[in-house]
């Protein structure tokens, strides 16, 4: 796959698919805006690959046929724009936050293990069920490249199931797959697997990656690194270095507003630390505002591709204000508030930044809908 350039959207829940999963209108008009940006490689928002496997409301469906013709129109408007995109496929596991809603249809939220006092309502699954979600997997890469994808990208990272599975945090196992390293990566291996088996050698596969995780005595970056070359021994094309079980990463993070003098990528040092033990492409995600940040951590040949968020919520067309010269830093100011589309007010949604939103002379905090 060869990109325009080496900036990547990455993924980003935008809560406009249908109860389904379906895309919507909504969704055609988020992606027709980026696929005009001129952005090197857009990564879908989270696409669930099982039922049991959605983790908010408004999230797209890769789990059966009928999400097919909605994706591909998500593909022809990016594709009719210049652009290339890939599908993030995901499952939320024990962080399957609504499938608690779902109860009356028999789907509840699975997980590694049952950890007593979780506030997310889940189960341990049984060795048939993993076997069950490694095949879905593939079928949902399936269904990627059949609706014309040109990648699909594996989410490995922000507590969902993989993440679960290697982080001894959440994997108390006793069976092949917990207790060991070797054996709580054996998931990742097998959903590498599956999905080159399912989509062949010729098709891009990509993974987000929590490298490490940061709480006590959760995955450390030695260990992560390690789990990084046995998937790409096993097919996987490119990384893109996240965190994996966050403890309180994000709030500390979050909410904290990025001046262009102060810019502070989150997890630079850890991309750095695999690029030299890996020949694949390595992205770096997170807290990246300017053009002359992205072009630092490339001269330090600390990550191949620029990977950002939030700046295309605020700016679809970013990088194609950079190209044309404007290199002032990206709009955003990472406050966070964007994380408010998750509760699916329709005046947040159509404003889609909270910024953009409060320009327009609105306040409140928009009320929780489920």
């Amino acid at each position: 796959m060869k990109l325009g350039n080496r900036f990547m959207r990455s993924a980003t829940h935008d809560t406009s698919a249908d109860k389904s999963g379906a895309v919507t209108d909504k969704s055609i008009s988020i992606y027709k805006s980026l696929g005009e940006g001129d952005i090197g490689l857009i990564v879908s928002g989270y696409a669930f690959v099982s039922a049991h496997g959605q983790a908010f409301q408004g999230q797209y469906g890769a789990h059966t046929d009928e999400m097919l013709p909605g994706l591909r129109r998500m593909v022809e408007v990016v594709h009719s724009g210049g652009g290339k995109i890939a599908l993030q496929i995901v499952h939320a596991g024990r962080a399957g936050l609504y499938a608690p809603y779902l109860k009356d249809k028999g789907i509840v939220s699975l997980a590694p293990s049952k950890l007593k006092g979780s506030k997310f309502p889940h189960r341990e699954m049984t060795s048939d069920e993993i076997e069950a979600i490694i095949k879905d997997f593939g079928a949902a890469a399936a269904r990627a490249r059949e609706a014309g994808f040109d990648a699909v990208q594996l989410h490995g990272a922000h507590g969902y199931l993989m993440s679960q599975f290697l982080s001894p945090l959440t994997n108390k196992r006793t069976d092949i797959w917990g207790g060991s390293p070797e054996n709580r990566r054996r998931f990742h291996l097998e959903v590498v697997r599956e999905v080159r088996r399912r989509v062949g050698h010729d098709f891009p596969l990509l993974i987000k990656f929590g490298i490490m995780d940061d709480a006590p005595g959760g995955t450390i970056l030695s260990q992560g690194i390690d789990t990084a070359r046995e998937m790409i021994a096993a097919g996987i094309d490119a990384v893109e270095v996240s965190f994996g079980i966050g403890g309180d990463f994000m709030q500390r993070v979050v909410g904290k507003e990025a001046a262009p003098d102060n810019e502070s990528p989150w997890f630079r040092e850890r991309a750095a630390a695999l690029k030299a033990a890996v020949s694949v492409p390595v992205s770096l995600v997170g807290g990246i505002r300017s053009f002359n940040m992205a072009q630092t951590i490339l001269n330090a040949g600390e990550a191949d591709i620029i990977s950002m968020c939030r700046p295309f919520i605020r700016e679809p067309q970013l990088i194609k204000r950079w190209q044309a010269g404007d290199r002032r830093p990206a709009r955003c100011i990472t406050c966070g508030q964007c994380q408010n589309l998750l509760v699916g007010r329709q005046d947040v949604l159509d404003s889609y930044c909270w910024q953009e939103f409060r320009s327009k002379g609105a306040s409140g905090v928009p009320e929780i809908l489920w």
